[in-house]
């Protein structure tokens, strides 16, 4: 879609959700306390990075050592709803108004991923990111990475106006019915080593502090 049109968009999506948005904020203060948001650098269109904005889902609880337990200690009633719901997205309709981002592209990963990418895998770096894509509508984090990537750069050839509306749909849908929140046997999604290096090698151990996400 041209930026004017996700322009458009994500302005009549952030005054429709503004209330919504609100309310998770106070819940976040009112359950776990500030900060409201998580904020970190992604890899956007060319690998440039931009600060993406999220609600966020998970407590700075830490062990006796003084680091942030793991993700599945963390992760809240509240925190997974807001995943589930996808609620934590909503901030990323400014990183669409700001231009960082679309509605639809391939889900904006850390800085620190940028090398580990195969040469036909970089190409998802051709487009601007989005906050759904055609990874998210086909299993979102059911799936590895080397397959998500697959159906980023599937999508980078086939971009087009009706592919997005389509991606918006069956968003929508996934909302209703969520499935794919979490990978199997974790909290979220494990860290992309690169190529060969499938995710359960290495879990992430701080998704929200080191550079992983849930995409």
């Amino acid at each position: 879609m041209s930026r004017l049109l996700n322009s458009a968009l994500s302005l009549l999506l952030l005054g429709l959700f503004l209330p919504v948005a609100l309310a998770v904020a106070i819940a976040i203060i009112l359950c776990d306390g500030r900060p409201v948001l998580f904020t970190q650098l992604r890899a956007g269109l060319k690998g440039r990075p931009f600060r993406l904005y999220k609600f966020r889902s998970m407590s700075n609880a830490t062990g006796k050592d003084g680091r942030l337990l793991p993700d599945s200690e963390r992760l809240a009633r509240w925190g997974r709803f807001l995943r589930a719901s996808s609620l934590d997205e909503l901030p990323q309709l400014w990183n669409v108004l700001r231009g960082d981002m679309s509605l639809v592209g391939p889900r904006p990963l850390p800085v620190a991923y940028l090398p580990r990418y195969s040469q036909r895998h970089q190409i998802r770096h051709d487009v601007r990111p989005g906050i759904t894509g055609w990874a998210q509508v086909n299993g979102r984090n059911a799936i590895g990475w080397e397959e998500k990537f697959d159906l980023d750069a599937w999508y980078v050839h086939h971009q087009s106006v009706t592919l997005d509306l389509k991606i918006l749909w069956m968003t929508l849908l996934r909302l209703i019915r969520p499935s794919g929140i979490s990978a199997a046997g974790e909290a979220t999604m494990p860290e992309f080593l690169g190529n060969g290096a499938e995710a359960g090698i290495r879990n992430s151990s701080n998704v929200e502090g080191s550079g992983t996400e849930r995409v």
